[in-house]
């Protein structure tokens, strides 16, 4: 048969970086599993039974040092997919995220993102989501909420998340737009919204934007992270 009339099926990994979310991983696997060929949690040391949890759902269960950059970067490290998802534990891909994502790699994609929605009936919290979405459309920058996907051959070639503690999402899109237009799918990853609704709305939203522009203010992510969960 010629190459060439091969279909294009790229094998997708969803690595799941996780730190005591035994609330919802099991959850979050089952549902990732629908979609990929293979999901990779990577735990931080949780002191729950989040491991335990992800195991039985189905996830390959692996420690690596805490830190969602290092953790999605051991994960991706053994992940055996044409194409790598990044998804946090409290978040759940739409219904036929992988045909889209894989639909989207076949169309030339090198790398894109997810629409969110926020798990709340609060109209406030809907204007939020679309607020996240189109900023993210007019910037070509993602967060970890919007379940990043990398094919392999850039995310080897850009050596993966950068080793900080915090922004590394935005840092990581900041080099993938340098090499490949970013793919918006207008489907979406349903996040959760504990954030918003533990301190508030306009609270929360005040905050991210300040911490994002302490960021390209040049404010180091190892200073933000100190000042993020120092005030927790």
């Amino acid at each position: 048969m010629n190459p060439a009339a091969q279909p294009c099926v790229p094998r997708l990994s969803v690595v799941v970086p996780a730190l005591d979310e035994a609330a919802s991983i099991a959850t979050t696997v089952s549902d990732a599993l629908v979609h990929a060929d293979e999901v990779i949690v990577v735990d931080g040391g949780s002191r729950d039974a989040t491991a335990a949890l992800a195991a039985a759902a189905g996830a390959r269960v692996v420690d690596a040092p805490r830190g969602r950059a290092a953790q999605m970067n051991a994960g991706a490290a053994l992940a055996t997919g044409d194409v790598l998802l990044f998804l946090h534990a409290d978040c759940r891909l739409p219904p036929l995220a992988g045909d889209a994502v894989r639909a989207a790699v076949c169309a030339g994609a090198r790398w894109g993102r997810f629409d969110v929605r926020l798990d709340s009936s609060r109209a406030a919290l809907a204007v939020v989501g679309a607020m996240m979405n189109l900023r993210s459309r007019l910037t070509g920058i993602a967060t970890g909420d919007q379940a990043i996907f990398v094919d392999r051959s850039l995310w080897s070639a850009l050596d993966g998340y950068a080793p900080i503690p915090l922004m590394e999402d935005v840092e990581l899109c900041a080099r993938l737009r340098r090499m490949a237009r970013c793919a918006c799918l207008r489907e979406r990853v349903t996040v959760s919204a504990r954030r918003w609704e533990t301190r508030g709305v306009a609270r929360t939203v005040v905050e991210m934007w300040a911490w994002r522009a302490a960021y390209a203010l040049g404010v180091s992510p190892a200073r933000l992270h100190r000042l993020y969960y120092g005030r927790r």
